[in-house]
Formats: structure tokens, sequence, C-alpha cells
């Protein structure tokens, strides 16, 4: 398994001590459940064919490695690892329904309440004197996140990942190679930024980057998203779900109670969501979504 090697090499089974309590915080296991790509695990196989399954826990847990890897820095790890707690079921679909398609962060907001409100998680934060407020804003950790075209351990681990579960495009050699390329450099606005040591890896990125942007900007993807924004919509509209259920259930709890509604025009929605093929997706408008433009530092030098 692809994920399996990746988490090696990121010393997973060398996670450092402080670390281990964090993994079991209650609000973070929901992730488990919530696919990496926003839903589509459950979509029809004609249009999706997931190399493997990975979940937004999966993505928590390696970006905080990297953060790790490369800093050993507590707050900064803890700031990655919970970086992604207010990721919705079915994720950036959310964002859709929300018509949020340029910049996917409308969901973001609700970081601070689920956070402050995991009491295991603020026992955790106690005991190791970390104050909450440093791990709820971690934005201020340019290397967990940074803005588009610098590079980032969310950004580098979602190349990864979905190289290895959807493009694949990233072999296990490649992604040897790119965690052992990664480094801390100082860019340009005297910010500490991720890249690379090598013109090959950061090249070997680029590529795989641009690839997503493609199958992300596909009339089939837009298509699905549009879809299952729909069906969670009429399921909200309808009073089946609340929207904060998005929030606190997992994407197996969500259908369940959507499908168990026997609601004619849902269930038709999902007939299609869960076997349309190829040749049945119908040219849509694709709205101006989210740009995947980067530009990686090579020993501290922006590449282009």
């Amino acid at each position: 398994m692809y994920l399996k090697h990746y988490l090696e090499e990121l010393d997973y089974y060398k996670i450092p001590e402080f670390l281990l309590k964090y993994l079991k915080t209650p609000s973070l296991l929901r992730l488990k459940n919530i696919g990496y790509f926003c839903g589509m695990d459950y979509a029809s196989k004609n249009i999706y064919n997931f190399r493997e399954h990975i979940t937004r826990y999966d993505h928590s847990v390696t970006v905080s490695l990297i953060v790790y890897k490369l800093t050993k820095n507590k707050e900064a790890t803890l700031a990655g690892l919970f970086h992604d707690i207010a990721t919705p079921c079915f994720s950036h679909v959310i964002d859709y329904m929300n018509e949020d398609y340029e910049k996917q962060e409308s969901t973001e907001e609700y970081t601070e309440k689920i956070l402050k409100g995991d009491l295991y998680l603020r026992k955790c934060l106690k005991e190791d004197n970390i104050d909450i407020n440093d791990i709820i804003n971690f934005k201020k950790y340019t290397i967990v996140d940074n803005d588009r075209p610098k590079v980032c351990a969310d950004r580098i681990d979602g190349v990864i990942l979905t190289g290895i579960g959807w493009t694949k495009d990233i072999s296990k050699k490649d992604i040897t190679k790119i965690v052992k390329d990664m480094d801390i450099y100082q860019n340009e606005n005297n910010e500490d930024e991720i890249g690379f040591k090598t013109q090959e890896v950061a090249k070997k990125v680029l590529e795989v980057s641009k690839n997503i942007d493609i199958y992300c900007h596909s009339k089939e993807d837009n298509y699905m998203m549009e879809l299952l924004a729909k069906i969670t919509k009429k399921a909200i509209r309808e009073g089946y779900i609340k929207y904060d259920d998005l929030y606190s259930l997992n994407e197996n709890e969500l259908f369940k109670i959507i499908k168990e509604k026997h609601d004619i025009e849902l269930d038709t929605l999902l007939l299609k969501f869960e076997n349309i093929t190829k040749e049945e997706v119908t040219e849509i408008e694709i709205p101006k979504i989210k740009i995947r433009k980067l530009n990686p530092l090579v020993n501290g030098v922006r590449l282009k």
C-alpha cells in the first residue's frame, strides 16, 4: 500500500511520544470516516477508481508528521494535526453547496468551536502547558499553511495523497524522494517555507500538481461534486439532516440517514450518483474553482 509506505517514510512507527495521546482525540477520530476525496468514495466507480481509500484523518496525521519531521515544534505539529478538524462530511462538496468554489474555505469557521468543545483535547493541552489558541490559529504557522503558490505541509501532503489515491502518478520511489528532499528555507517574505533540495523532486511535485488540477477541472468531477452538493442541500432543506450534522456525524451515518427517508427525488439523485457512467455525464458550466498553482523553492530560490 502506498499510504503505508508514505507513513513509514514519515517515521509514523517512531511517532513522538507527546503526539500519541492526541491521535485519540474524539473530534479527530470522526475524520476516520470522512474521505479525503470529498465523498466520492461512495460515487459511481465508472467515474472514480481510487487506488486507495484515504481519509481526512490520514491527511491530518501525515501533515503533522511532516511538520514535526521538519521543525520538532510541538505547537506547530498539533496545529497541523488539527488543521482540518472542521472538515464536514463530503469536504469541499459543502464549499460547492455554499458557492465557495474558488477559495474553498467556507467551513473553516467551525475550527474554534470544535476544538474548544473537545474536553479530552483541552485536558491533553493543559497537561502539556499548550495554549489552545496556538492550535486553533494554524495559519500562523507558515510551515503548516501558506498562500499559493508557496509550499506548505498541507499543500505538499495534498499533492502526495492525491497522487497516491486518485491521479496515480506518484510511485513509492517518488514518495521516498519527496520526503527526503523536503527542507525549510526562508522565502522572500522572510517566512519559513517548505522547499526542496533538488530540481528533480520539485519538478515532479509540479507535474503531479498540474495533473491534479486537470482532474479537478474535469467536467466529470465538477458534475459529481455539484450532484452531491444538490443531494446534501435538499436533505437539509427537507429537514432530514441539519447543517451542523455535517460537522458532528460522519459520512457513513449521513448517507444512512438520507437513504432511510425514502424520498423519491433524493433516491433518484442517489441512484445517479452511485451508478452514472462517463457517457451519461452532461456538459456543465464549470465554475471558477480553485487553481492549484505551485512555485516551490529549490535550495531557497523560487523555481520560476
